[in-house]
């Protein structure tokens, strides 16, 4: 048996830095900040429920799941996280995995102190753990099988994680979460079937209905022009129908990008300025199926 979590730990320091440092067991961790901007999740309230229904506990003994949510690029695995962890009232954690993430950039990173020796630096990951917070593995079948393995006493019964350069275990608060976002495409790894068996259940996000993403542009896309609103919404439905890659994601962004060149006067109309978005977020080529107008 471990030593009880409450035991384990010590708050250190005062004022703004108050519960910046944590010491356990006489090494004092440096925590990372929680996430300040989060977007909004609007629609798909049943995806939503999945999730928080994973993270819920029935009995004393249950623990929350650790799930996956899979989906295409763009179509908001990450906000939907976000938006779960703040309808529970957590803080919200994200850790970009990639090729090259190792253990230590999982758990604990040593670096030089201005003063002299060694700082030990919390991830986001375990900043989580320590302070009951949600933590988002974002992409995680970009990561190697040797970062998976690091986690894998966290995601069974024993919710701890092992850092091998500060010499220290770290046991998860009760209110921790995890989930991760997994992408499907083919610039990815083969997740190991021991950690795969670990994160569940499997999320499938899908994109919004037309009636969805319309509200989210307009409410991520300031003083939105309705005639960009209208011309936008039509490529992304055009797009889904012909099963392309683009999402919403790439909608906003060809929106900002419209409203900026009306902004300035740099086209004559919402027309023009939707179709120059498009030919510039696209390319010639990928553009051409949608193009308003054509010279």
């Amino acid at each position: 048996m471990g030593t009880p979590f409450a035991a384990r730990m010590t708050l250190i320091g005062g004022g703004v830095n108050a519960h910046r440092t944590i010491d356990i067991d006489g090494v004092t961790l440096h925590l990372a900040g929680p996430e300040r901007s989060i977007p909004t999740w609007i629609g798909q309230r049943e995806v939503l429920l999945q999730l928080l229904a994973a993270w819920s506990c029935f009995a004393e003994a249950d623990q929350p799941l650790n799930p996956r949510l899979l989906g295409k690029p763009g179509v908001g695995k990450t906000t939907l996280a976000c938006a779960a962890a703040l309808e529970l009232g957590l803080d919200v954690y994200i850790v970009q995995a990639t090729m090259d993430t190792r253990p230590e950039d999982l758990i604990v990173t040593p670096v030089l102190d201005p003063s002299g020796g060694v700082r030990y630096m919390a991830s986001p990951l375990a900043t989580a753990m320590l302070r009951g917070g949600a933590c988002i593995l974002d992409e995680g079948n970009r990561m190697s099988e040797r970062s998976w393995a690091s986690l894998a006493p966290l995601l069974d019964h024993r919710r701890s994680v092992d850092s091998i350069v500060a010499g220290i275990t770290i046991h998860a608060h009760p209110d921790f979460r995890f989930v991760t976002t997994m992408n499907e495409d083919a610039s990815t790894y083969e997740v190991p079937e021991y950690i795969h068996s670990r994160l569940a259940p499997q999320i499938v996000i899908d994109f919004p209905e037309e009636d969805e993403e319309r509200e989210i542009l307009a409410a991520q896309v300031a003083e939105l022009d309705a005639e960009v609103l209208d011309y936008v919404a039509a490529f992304l439905r055009a797009a889904h129908t012909a099963d392309l890659r683009y999402s919403v994601r790439d909608g906003l962004n060809v929106a900002r990008y419209a409203m900026k060149l009306l902004h300035r006067g740099d086209v004559s109309s919402s027309t023009e300025a939707v179709d120059t978005a498009l030919r510039l977020a696209l390319g010639e080529d990928e553009a051409e199926p949608f193009r308003l107008r054509h010279d």
